[in-house]
């Protein structure tokens, strides 16, 4: 019961952040809420790991976690500076 309460939650919490990517009023706005939904995933991902007593989605929600950081802050310094290099 109390996993499907989280999953539902989840669902709720991502559906926000996906009005925040739509109606965000700029840009920053925008990556704040990408990278929100890219938290949310990697807790989706664990949690159904959990469900299906999987252990190893663990270490697929830390690999996803690594690239959705690395990938946020490309993403800031593409914004700040124009380019990646």
């Amino acid at each position: 019961m109390v996993l499907l309460i989280s999953i539902i939650a989840l669902g709720v919490s991502v559906v926000m952040a996906m009005l925040r990517v739509v109606l965000g009023p700029t840009a920053f706005d925008r990556v704040l809420a990408v990278n929100s939904i890219g938290t949310m995933i990697i807790i989706g991902i664990a949690l159904h790991g959990f469900i299906m007593a999987r252990p190893e989605f663990i270490d697929i929600a830390i690999l996803y976690a690594i690239l959705n950081f690395i990938g946020t802050f490309a993403v800031l310094k593409l914004f700040r500076t124009g380019k990646l290099s």
